[in-house]
C-alpha cells in the first residue's frame, strides 16, 4: 500500500466539505475519484499530499506522492528548467549510488542499482521526449509568458518526469489535444506505480481506472471495476437508498402523529418507540443528487444554412492557417473541430464569429442569426462583479421564455447557493465559472454557439447536462473539445485539420482518425516484410553501413521535424515573426518527405538484407 487515508474531517467555515472519507491506493493500481464540482475531490488531493491539515483523521504516506494540482506553480525561469528540475530525483539517486561504490558498502550500491536499472541510467532524451508528447512550449520558453494552458502542460510533464511512486492528478487532460490524451492514456496503462487521478474524460477512466471512489456527502465510497461498471453499481446503490429513505420518512411521519395524539403517561414500550422516533429525527436525511436542466431551444425554424464559410482563407499575415476551406453549417447540427494545438482551431472560431476577417473568400450568415461564445479563457465576465449582478446586469429579475424570473431563483437552478449570491466572480472555480457562463448563454437566446474547451473543468453531471443541450438544441454549435466521448455522442460532423492548412470535413471523429490513420507512415517492422516474395539478392558492404545507420539518423531527422513543429505550433510566431513562420514551414514540409523517403529506403534495404 502507497498511501492511505482513514476518517477525513475537513470544512471551510461552516461548510462541511469531507466528513469520515477513507481512501487508500496500492502499488499497480489506478483509483479515478470521481465527484461534482465542489464535492472536495481537490480537497482530499491537497489532504492526502499534505498540503491542507484535514480537522480530524489521519493519513499514512507510504511513499512521497507527485502531484498535479488546478494551479501547479513552476520553477526556473524557462520551460526547460521547470522540466530538468523534475529529475533532480535522479540526479541524486546516481549520486547516493557513485557514494554507496566509493564507501565499499556494496549492499547499498546493489539496491541503487537495481532502482537504476529499472527507471534507466540516462534520463536526458525524456525531458524533451515528454515535452513532444504533451506539446509544450520549446525548451528555451519564458515561464512568465506562458498562457494558463501551456503552463498546465509543463507542469503535468513534471509530474510525469519525477516517476514517483504515487501519481495524484487533478484533471491531467486539460488543454491536452487528442494525441496527448491517447499518450497519456498508454502512460498510465504502463505505469508501474499507483495513481489517484481526477478526470471528467470518461474514455480515460474506462481505459485505466482499476477501481472508482466516489465523493457523495462527504463521503467516500468504492466501486470495484471500471467506469462502466461503476455507472451500473452506482445506480443500484441509489435506487436502494431512495427506497430507504422513503421508508424512514414514512416512519417518521406516522410516528410522529403517533407520539403527538398519545396521552403524556408512557409505558416502557411506549418510551422505547419514543426513543426510536428520536432516532429517526436525527438522522442524517439523504442528498438529492445535485443536477439542473439546460434548454438552450429558441423555436429557431430555419432550414438552410445558418453559417457559411466559401473558400476561406485564415490565418495573421502572410502565414496562412486555413487554406481554401468551403462548408456550411445547418440548424441543429453540431459540428466539432479537430486538430493539435496550435494547429488553427481557434483561429477557424474566430473565422466564424467575425472576430477575424478572413484572408480570402467570405463568411456568410443567415439573416437571424444571434450568436453567442463561450472562449477557452472564459472571457465576457467581469471579475468584480458579485455573482448575483453578473447574473442578472445589475437586474434582479431575469426574462427566460417570456417569463420573469428573480435572480436568485434563476441561480438556485444552476446550483448555486444562496450564501454564493454576494461572492465576486473572481473567487469562483473553474466550473462554478463554466456555469454561469451557461447561465448566460441561456439568457443569450443565441441560436448559433461557439464553444472552444467547455469540458475543462466540468464534472461529470455538469459534462451530461451540457451533452443533452447540444444534442436537443434547435440551433447550431460549434465545438472545439478534446473530450473524445462528447464529440462522439454530440458532433453530426467534425471539421479535421490536416496537412498545409487544410480542413477536412468528415461525418464524424471516427471517420476522421480512420483517413488520418490510412496516410501515416507507419515504420517497417520484419513482420510485415513478405521476403519469401522478394528473392534475397544481399547487401554491399556500403548499403549494409546505410543500414544500419539508418535508424539514428531517423531519429535525428524526426527530432528536428519535431522541434520546428513546436515552433510552428506557438501561436506568437505568426504575428512576431511571419517570415520565419514560412520559412520553417517549408523546413518542414522538407523533413517530412525526408522522413518518407528514409523509411522507404529502410524498408527496401531490409527486404533484401
Amino acid at each position: 500500500m502507497l498511501i492511505r487515508a482513514t476518517d477525513i474531517e475537513l470544512s471551510y467555515a461552516t461548510h462541511l466539505v469531507l466528513r469520515g472519507a477513507s481512501l487508500t491506493v496500492s502499488k499497480g493500481e489506478c483509483v479515478a475519484l470521481i465527484g461534482n464540482n465542489g464535492s472536495g475531490k481537490s480537497s482530499l488531493l491537497n489532504v492526502l499530499c499534505g498540503k491542507v491539515q484535514p480537522d480530524s483523521g489521519t493519513v499514512d504516506r507510504m511513499a512521497v506522492p507527485g502531484l498535479l494540482t488546478q494551479d501547479s506553480s513552476l520553477p526556473g525561469e524557462q520551460v526547460g528548467d521547470a522540466l530538468r528540475d523534475a529529475l533532480i530525483w535522479h540526479e541524486t539517486l546516481l549520486h547516493d549510488y557513485q557514494t554507496a561504490i566509493e564507501q565499499n558498502d556494496m549492499e547499498t550500491a546493489g539496491q541503487l542499482q537495481d532502482r537504476l536499472d529499472d527507471v534507466g541510467w540516462d534520463l536526458s532524451h525524456q525531458v524533451q521526449a515528454i515535452a513532444n508528447r504533451l506539446g509544450t512550449p520549446p525548451l528555451d520558453t519564458p515561464i512568465d509568458t506562458l498562457s494558463g494552458g501551456q503552463r498546465r502542460r509543463v507542469a503535468l510533464g513534471r509530474a510525469l518526469l519525477q516517476t514517483p511512486d504515487l501519481l495524484l492528478l487533478d484533471e491531467p487532460t486539460n488543454h491536452l489535444d487528442a494525441d496527448a490524451i491517447e499518450w497519456l492514456q498508454s502512460f498510465l496503462q504502463g505505469y508501474r506505480g499507483g495513481v489517484l487521478l481526477v478526470t471528467h474524460d470518461r474514455y480515460l477512466l474506462e481505459a485505466v481506472a482499476d477501481r472508482i471512489v466516489e465523493i457523495d456527502d462527504g463521503e467516500t465510497i468504492n466501486y470495484k471495476g471500471s467506469y462502466g461498471d461503476y455507472l451500473v453499481a452506482s445506480a443500484e446503490r441509489r435506487g436502494r437508498l431512495e427506497k430507504s429513505e422513503m421508508s424512514r420518512v414514512a416512519t417518521l411521519a406516522r410516528e410522529a402523529a403517533w407520539a403527538a395524539r398519545s396521552p403524556a403517561a408512557r409505558t416502557t414500550k411506549q418510551r422505547a418507540r419514543l426513543k426510536r422516533l428520536e432516532e429517526l429525527e436525527t438522522e442524517r436525511p439523504l442528498i438529492r443528487r445535485s443536477t439542473f436542466n439546460l434548454d438552450l431551444s429558441t423555436g429557431f425554424k430555419g432550414g438552410a444554412a445558418m453559417i457559411e464559410l466559401d473558400r476561406v482563407d485564415g490565418g495573421y499575415g502572410d502565414t496562412k492557417l486555413i487554406t481554401g476551406l468551403s462548408t456550411a453549417i445547418q440548424a441543429r447540427s453540431c459540428v466539432g473541430i479537430l486538430g493539435p494545438n496550435g494547429v488553427g482551431k481557434s483561429t477557424l472560431m474566430k473565422l466564424i464569429s467575425r472576430d477575424l476577417e478572413p484572408l480570402a473568400g467570405n463568411v456568410y450568415r443567415a439573416p437571424r442569426v444571434k450568436l453567442a461564445v463561450i472562449d477557452q479563457a472564459r472571457s465576457g465576465l467581469d471579475d468584480t462583479d458579485t455573482l448575483f449582478d453578473a447574473a442578472g446586469g445589475g437586474n434582479s429579475h431575469v426574462t427566460i421564455q417570456d417569463r420573469s424570473i428573480h435572480v436568485a431563483s434563476f441561480l438556485r437552478r444552476f446550483l448555486f447557493r444562496q450564501d454564493q449570491l454576494e461572492q465576486r466572480v473572481s473567487a469562483l472555480s473553474g466550473g462554478e465559472r463554466m456555469r454561469l457562463l451557461l447561465a448566460k448563454l441561456l439568457l443569450s437566446g443565441a441560436n448559433v454557439i461557439l464553444l472552444d474547451e467547455p469540458t475543462n473543468d466540468l464534472d461529470l453531471m455538469t459534462l451530461r447536462v451540457l451533452e443533452d443541450a447540444l444534442m436537443s438544441f434547435d440551433g447550431a454549435s460549434v465545438v472545439i473539445s478534446h473530450d473524445r466521448a462528447l464529440l462522439d455522442r454530440t458532433a453530426t460532423a467534425v471539421l479535421a485539420f490536416e496537412a498545409n492548412g487544410k480542413v477536412v470535413r468528415y461525418a464524424s471523429r471516427a471517420q476522421a482518425l480512420s483517413a488520418r490513420q490510412a496516410v501515416q507512415p507507419a515504420p517497417p517492422t520484419k513482420t510485415k516484410i513478405k521476403r519469401e516474395k522478394q528473392p534475397k539478392q544481399g547487401l554491399s558492404w556500403s548499403e549494409q553501413r546505410e543500414l544500419e545507420a539508418l535508424p539514428e539518423q531517423l531519429e535525428t531527422l524526426e527530432h528536428k521535424r519535431d522541434q520546428i513543429g513546436e515552433r510552428l505550433a506557438d501561436p506568437a510566431l505568426y504575428r512576431d515573426a511571419p517570415d520565419e513562420a514560412a520559412t520553417l514551414g517549408q523546413t518542414f514540409k522538407a523533413l517530412e518527405d525526408d522522413i518518407a523517403q528514409a523509411y522507404a529506403r529502410w524498408e527496401s534495404l531490409e527486404a533484401r538484407a
